[in-house]
């Protein structure tokens, strides 16, 4: 925008300035051939009356007088034939005038002749011919010429100087609001664009932060809206324990409290989280490894009482550190085992394989035996097996949060393949260990 603003008052001034400019240097040219006819001219009838009376000597001394003064040739022809003053040849135009007494202006490729007839003498008509040199009739014109080239670049330059300086002052804020709002776009809210330049951009500044503050709020209406959705489900989860602890039998009273004592601290990580998070992780990250045999080892019990046979595989020979919090991890997990257990029969043996990624990070694969499912089934809220659609979308933004990915495949016995791409943490917090 601003070269655009440069080249446009760029044009606009050459053309005022050839508009300007031309003119006035021909009309230079003008006055100066102007200047130089009518000098000669007054020279020449400025010996009309000393030609019409004088005697010979005096009029030899006052034509020779006036042509060393005089800037161009002057000459008299007298009617016995001598010239007096500038040498120069009987032109046509001085042979008209001695011949017809005619007084006129001739113009020639070398100059302009001016002739004037001087009747009155007692031996015939006298003419007196000055004679202007074309060089004379451009005599200082491309100095002027010079100076007014001169004067149009230094307006030109002027011009593209105050056109710089003012179209910085419009686009330095068109700037600024561009990288507020690609700030707004990466979830920094606390940016803001400070009202500056035309009337214009400052309403468009004010909207901007006025939309800035706006979302802020909604979010913070929509998490505690969610914190106190989750803090509801203290209280099924308090009877549920009352329940467990007075089964008789003080096995599946155990079982049931470990799970119970799960879905609190699920319940309170999601309180946590919709009070406190950030729309992005900042960096922070976890190790993997320690996450996922966490995870496993609780839907393993699961596993178990259903007839289902788990598989764990790590084959990393060291940690795994990812770019995801232990919390989030934990989540897209539970997610896709979950729906192992919700989209499969009773008995159908799945697999975990945790692996090192090319350059960083880490491949989580969970593949079971059963039917399978359709790529379509990723949508957010896309399901057909009549829950909510949310497990494969919470596992694919988790992923991508990271600078991974989510894929969906048939492994080969035919049953669900999903892999889960984890990039690495980036610089900032040191990992997380399991929550």
């Amino acid at each position: 925008m601003r070269r655009r603003l440069t080249l446009l008052v760029a044009a606009t001034m050459c053309l005022a300035l050839l508009a300007f400019v031309v003119p006035l240097a021909l009309l230079l040219r003008t006055v100066a051939q102007d200047r130089a006819v009518v000098a000669a001219s007054a020279d020449a009838q400025s010996l009309v009356s000393v030609v019409g009376t004088a005697e010979q000597d005096a009029l030899r001394f006052s034509v020779e007088h006036m042509a060393a003064e005089s800037r161009g040739p002057i000459t008299v022809f007298l009617p016995d034939g001598s010239v007096l003053g500038t040498p120069a040849p009987r032109t046509s135009a001085v042979q008209l005038a001695a011949r017809a007494g005619v007084s006129r202006t001739v113009e020639r490729p070398d100059g302009r002749e001016i002739v004037v007839a001087v009747m009155g003498r007692p031996d015939g008509t006298a003419v007196i011919r000055a004679f202007v040199p074309a060089a004379e009739m451009t005599r200082g014109v491309a100095r002027a010429w010079l100076v007014l080239v001169g004067l149009g670049v230094s307006l030109l330059l002027l011009g593209l100087l105050v056109a710089d300086r003012l179209s910085r002052t419009l686009v330095a804020p068109i700037a600024e609001l561009s990288a507020v709002s690609h700030q707004l776009a990466r979830a920094d809210l606390t940016a803001r664009a400070h009202p500056v330049g035309p009337p214009e951009l400052r309403e468009v500044a004010g909207a901007l932060n006025h939309l800035a503050g706006r979302i802020q709020e909604l979010l913070r209406e929509e998490r505690e809206q969610v914190a106190d959705l989750s803090h509801r489900l203290r209280a099924p989860l308090t009877s549920l324990r009352l329940e467990a602890e007075s089964l008789a039998d003080g096995a599946d009273a155990a079982r049931i409290a470990v799970r119970v004592d799960a879905m609190e601290r699920a319940v309170t990580g999601l309180i946590r989280q919709a009070r406190h998070r950030r729309d992005t992780y900042t960096g922070a990250g976890c190790e993997a490894t320690a996450s996922i045999r966490d995870r496993v080892a609780f839907w393993t019990v699961l596993a178990e009482d259903t007839g289902r046979a788990v598989t764990l595989d790590v084959s990393a020979s060291g940690p795994l550190p990812v770019g995801v919090p232990a919390d989030e991890l934990g989540a897209a997990v539970d997610a896709l085992l979950g729906n192992v257990f919700a989209h499969t029969p009773d008995g159908t043996a799945f697999a975990v394989t945790l692996a090192p990624r090319s350059g960083g990070g880490a491949v989580l694969t969970v593949a079971d035996d059963g039917p399978g499912l359709s790529s379509d089934q990723v949508r957010r809220g896309a399901s057909g097996g009549g829950s909510t659609g949310l497990g494969l979308d919470i596992a694919r933004r988790v992923a991508q949060s990271s600078g991974g990915r989510l894929d969906l495949a048939t492994g080969p016995t035919g049953g669900a393949r999903v892999t889960l791409e984890l990039g690495p943490p980036s610089p900032g917090p040191r990992p997380q260990g399991p929550s």
